[in-house]
């Protein structure tokens, strides 16, 4: 099971937020560019990297900052405000291995479906659920989708990832949820379990159901888990 150390970017900073609230930022490194290098040096190949300005006002906010990080040689995945193909494209330009729709898929099905047929495996969508519902623009609007039926119909439309997050979980160290991922796991997709993980217990028991990734982010902040433990019990990043 592959491990994505994750970078959260606001104002050109790597924070984490709680719950996805902007009010409660939490600055981790004053440069994204060496938290990346930091997750590289104790072995991370793998990094998840989101543009928190982008995701809340749709412009491309720290595009700069995601090629430098991209140009570190890591798989860089990238979400936040990605909701045109020109977006996209310069991305992928920039070094970047896929980019995550989230908005767009569910404001624009359509357009999502163009994408995963465009581009493949270099295209997931980000499902970001709270009390269940799809919740987009950075987290601040929530739908009437239900989101496991949305995740199907992603399905159906040939997505191969999906990176689910439940919002309650996210940034509080209260632990992950496992039943979601579970139900998830059955559906035939490369699912990445993001929000909540906190445990290297919980990383084993995702791995174990069959889990494509997991996303950490306050843990190996806070120190509460060790990146490097993390991806030996991930089993190696494979």
């Amino acid at each position: 099971m592959i491990i994505f150390p994750a970078v959260d970017l606001h104002n050109g900073q790597a924070v984490r937020l709680e719950q996805g609230d902007y009010n409660k930022v939490k600055v981790y490194d004053a440069d994204p560019v060496h938290a990346a290098r930091v997750f590289a040096s104790q072995g991370a190949a793998y990094l998840h990297v989101v543009d928190l300005d982008g995701a809340k006002g749709g412009a491309a906010e720290n595009m700069s900052v995601i090629k430098s990080i991209a140009g570190l040689g890591m798989f860089v995945q990238t979400g936040g405000g990605i909701r045109s193909r020109e977006r996209i494209e310069r991305y992928l330009e920039a070094g970047v291995s896929r980019c995550i729709l989230g908005t767009a898929a569910v404001k624009d099905f359509a357009f999502t479906a163009e994408c995963v047929r465009a581009y493949g495996d270099r295209i997931a969508v980000g499902v970001d659920a709270r009390g269940g519902k799809v919740a987009v623009n950075g987290w601040l609007e929530s739908t009437r989708e239900d989101s496991f039926d949305f995740c199907r119909r992603l399905a159906d439309a040939g997505t191969k990832c999906i990176i689910y997050t439940d919002i309650s979980r996210d940034g509080m160290l209260s632990g992950c949820n496992t039943e979601a991922y579970e139900r998830l796991c059955g559906l035939g997709l490369q699912i990445i379990a993001s929000g909540g993980v906190s445990s290297l217990g919980e990383i084993a028991r995702l791995r174990d159901m069959g889990c494509h990734g997991a996303i950490l982010g306050k843990a190996i902040y806070e120190g509460v888990i060790s990146l490097p433990d993390a991806l030996k019990t991930g089993g190696g990043n494979t």
